[in-house]
């Protein structure tokens, strides 16, 4: 090791933690907030509805969402409450508080 270098310490770190942190960092706390729903969209509401709508971006407490179909949009609008509560379970204090659907997602073949 060479001098003034200090050595690796602990274990490696993900760098979707490191983004979420620098966006925050950097005053972009809606961009992190964005940023860490993204990380835990599919295992927050499952890979089914996953599969069908992913998430945009924030206003404020709104999580903007888009929807492969007006079908799947209709479903999700009733699950609403399911879903906002599943967010909040992963998030705590950082979940949004309502969800806004638009249709428009091309799911990958």
């Amino acid at each position: 090791m060479s001098p003034g270098r200090p050595g690796r310490r602990g274990q490696p770190t993900a760098v979707g933690d490191i983004l979420g942190k620098v966006l925050g960092d950097l005053g972009l706390d809606g961009v992190a907030r964005a940023h860490q729903i993204g990380t835990i969209w599919a295992a927050a509401v499952g890979d089914q509805v996953a599969a069908h709508c992913r998430p945009l971006g924030l206003r404020g407490d709104v999580l903007e969402l888009e929807v492969h179909s007006p079908g799947w949009a209709q479903q999700l609008q009733l699950r609403k409450l399911e879903l906002l509560a599943a967010l909040k379970r992963e998030l705590g204090p950082e979940a949004p508080r309502e969800l806004r659907f638009q249709v428009g997602y091309s799911r990958r073949p």
